[in-house]
């Protein structure tokens, strides 16, 4: 056997096996399921990169942001989209945590994007809680209207 057969017999036998995953669904499994990987690696690669002395400061704020990011499309994965409505402060998030590494690992040590890194969490802190309270506040409101409403109409009719 000759070593070009040999590598023809390999490649064959490669290829088949990956049309046969394919036809399986593996594929279709993996890119419906685990995309966000393509957001999470980059994010991780900038801040290996950054640690390893190969990159500025400056590319934490990218990879806050992919970082971030990409977990909040693994959860909507597991738990279903419909919780974006909840974890859509979690993108402003992501630009804060950035701009605090930045903030923190620079060698000067800049306070704009503190300033601007803690405004943000906390911009995204309340629209979080505004989010995920907003459904129960409606019922409250709803309660003390009615509950409002039921002492107008009793106390009219306690003083006649």
């Amino acid at each position: 056997m000759s070593k070009n057969q040999y590598v023809v017999g390999l490649l064959f036998l490669f290829a088949g096996a990956i049309i046969l995953l394919g036809k399986l669904g593996l594929f279709a499994f993996i890119g419906t399921n685990f995309w966000p990987l393509f957001v999470l690696i980059p994010g991780i690669l900038l801040h290996v990169l950054f640690f390893g002395r190969l990159l500025p400061s400056v590319v934490l704020v990218p990879g806050a942001v992919l970082t971030i990011s990409s977990l909040v499309f693994f959860i909507c994965i597991a738990f279903g989209w419909s919780n974006m409505q909840y974890l859509w402060p979690f993108f402003l998030f992501g630009v804060a945590a950035g701009l605090y590494e930045f903030h923190l690992f620079e060698m000067s040590h800049p306070k704009f994007p503190l300033t601007i890194a803690i405004a943000l969490a906390i911009i995204a802190a309340a629209f979080f809680f505004i989010m995920v309270f907003w459904g129960l506040t409606l019922y409250i409101v709803a309660a003390a209207l009615i509950i409002a409403g039921a002492f107008l109409v009793a106390g009219r009719r306690a003083r006649w």
